[in-house]
């Protein structure tokens, strides 16, 4: 086969794979030029998710008349001009790409005036092929318009996830850049619809409270580190705001917003043994470092940074949070610990200070590596529980219950969860879920990313018995809940439907009800830490007892450990020990 050179069109297509992969990455691309144009305001418009239209307008220095058709071209950019810049980039944008790829992949019209020109200059790139530039009236900054994203590659479209997620991503990005920016007044526009709008008083509470809302901002806490070449501020979550993922800890490394592992690693190792297993903090960092530090040249997306002493950056994290949870978070007394019942206070090493020792990053590395062995269990006999008979409680989380084959272990949460989610799918099936009215109507606050999941899904909540109406901007009003559910706190049951999934949810993928009603029931069901009363002990284990899937929770985790007797003769010495 003989070696032919790439046409101009099928390179540019190619050289946009990789800055351009989706609807947020062209957003991501127009409102960093914006920043970098000095702009004091930045409205982004949406349609269909992106897919449709993406309008980013800006008030910024605009680009002149006669550097329209460079400025769309490829590796043209007025941020470097010589090699040693490119080690000192004090700039988000400096590839000289970002347009040039959008253009080749979609419509884009491209309008600018700067504040030198008394009118405005307008370019339409279609596919890659430009128009001659003409003049137009428009107010000082620029406009870009891009329409039919991937129009020319419809592969690419294919690999699109819902407009749901998309638009999610599109309003993780907004509100993000606008809390590393608070003085430029930002606004979000999804299918004509405000989705999300800042002052520019360059107050980032205000932003926060936007992002995570209200109740959830009050649970974070101010951080101002500075240490040698490293500054950091920004916010950490007190041991009572937690995720079931890494989604909310937020970076920006010199005003950039990057998903470093090393970065995230260092925030997680800060939270060492404070935090259960499995559960991750909300923080948002803001990283200050000398430019000629580190090379945010690694990745077209320049979404990846490399530092040039990363030890010292990983190990001023840790400390950074380090000494904000101990300014914060109080030692607890022991005598306030009703050490038989609930356990009334976190469980917070005594002995940590701020000489605690951070470990570098290597050496997390390899410890993370090592992590995974488990206590091999033997397998769990039969596909139906025996009839169980109940011992107790252990640490007001677990029961404790002898069948004829041995000891079971039965974590609480789950067993409910299960517990409630086929009672909640036989309802469904029987088209037949009451519903409990609410004396009063509970108003329910989300952020504008949460507030998009909830809306999308309110028909299946209504099908499961919910009555929710939208309340004005990112709030709801919950009017009635299903009757199967309402010992719990109601607004947990929303909640646990807009949060991340903690466990797989394979098994449901492709069942939208019973996703929703899973959601449900893991934020209803009792919780690990409740007192449970006796006949609330058998209850629970008499409807354990009847469930069809006993063993799991409906998103796979285990509801029970057990100990046969054969395993305890041998802990024992009663079996082999001759």
């Amino acid at each position: 086969m003989s070696i032919k050179k790439l046409s101009e069109t099928i390179a540019s297509q190619i050289a946009a794979g990789e800055v351009v992969d989706r609807p947020v990455s062209v957003v991501k691309e127009l409102i960093e030029n914006a920043i970098d144009a000095a702009a004091s305001e930045i409205q982004v418009e949406i349609r269909k998710a992106g897919r449709e239209m993406i309008r980013v307008s800006d008030n910024g220095e605009g680009i002149p008349e006669n550097e329209l058709e460079l400025a769309v071209s490829r590796f043209a950019t007025s941020k470097l001009s010589k090699t040693e810049e490119l080690f000192d980039i004090k700039t988000l944008g400096f590839r000289g790409e970002a347009l040039a790829s959008i253009g080749s992949v979609s419509h884009v019209r491209l309008v600018s005036r700067p504040a030198q020109a008394e009118v405005a200059a307008k370019l339409t790139v279609d596919g890659g092929a430009n128009s001659n530039v003409q003049k137009t009236a428009a107010p000082l900054g620029t406009e870009i318009t891009v329409e039919d994203l991937f129009y020319n590659v419809p592969a690419r479209l294919k690999f699109l996830r819902k407009d749901i997620t998309e638009a999610k991503h599109i309003t993780g990005l907004v509100t993000r850049y606008a809390m590393a920016y608070p003085g430029i007044r930002w606004s979000l526009r999804q299918d004509e619809i405000l989705d999300f709008q800042s002052t520019g008083s360059n107050n980032r509470l205000e932003i926060l409270q936007a992002l995570f809302g209200t109740q959830e901002a009050k649970a974070l806490m101010p951080l101002n580190f500075s240490e040698k070449d490293l500054a950091i501020e920004g916010f950490i979550s007190d041991l009572s705001l937690t995720r079931s993922n890494r989604k909310d800890i937020t970076l920006f490394v010199n005003g950039r917003w990057v998903q470093d592992p090393t970065l995230t690693a260092a925030v997680i190792k800060a939270y060492n043994t404070m935090l259960m297993v499995g559960r991750y903090p909300v923080v948002v960092l803001f990283l200050t470092i000398p430019t000629n530090l580190v090379d945010v040249n690694v990745h077209p997306t320049k979404a990846e940074v490399r530092f040039r002493d990363q030890d010292h950056v990983f190990s001023g994290v840790q400390r950074a949070i380090r000494r904000g949870l101990l300014a914060y978070t109080p030692i607890p007394d022991l005598n306030s610990l009703n050490l038989w019942g609930r356990q009334t206070q976190p469980n917070i090493p005594t002995n940590f200070d701020e000489n605690w020792q951070v470990q570098p990053v290597e050496e997390y590395k390899r410890e993370e590596a090592g992590i995974g062995t488990a206590l091999q269990q033997e397998p769990l006999p039969g596909a139906h529980l025996h009839l169980l008979r109940l011992v107790g409680q252990v640490a007001s989380t677990y029961l404790v219950a002898e069948g004829p084959d041995g000891l079971y272990l039965i974590d609480q949460h789950a067993a409910h969860e299960r517990v409630l989610f086929d009672q909640m799918m036989a309802q469904y099936r029987a088209d037949m879920i009451p519903s409990q009215q609410l004396i009063d109507a509970v108003p329910i606050e989300l952020s504008p990313e949460k507030a998009g999941i909830l809306e999308a899904n309110l028909e299946i909540m209504e099908s499961l018995g919910f009555e929710i109406e939208p309340f004005g901007p990112n709030t709801f009003l919950l009017r009635a809940i299903p009757a199967i559910v309402d010992q719990g706190d109601p607004k947990d049951a929303i909640l646990a439907v807009v949060d991340e999934f903690e466990e797989d949810e394979t098994p449901l993928q492709n069942e939208a009800q019973a996703r929703i009603a899973a959601r449900v029931c893991k934020g209803m069901a009792v919780k690990g830490g409740q007192r449970l009363t006796e006949a609330e002990q058998r209850n629970l284990l008499v409807n354990l007892e009847a469930s069809p899937s006993p063993r799991t929770c409906p998103h796979g985790r285990p509801t029970m450990i057990h100990l046969s007797a054969s395993l305890l003769e041998r802990q024992f010495g009663r079996r082999g020990a001759r």
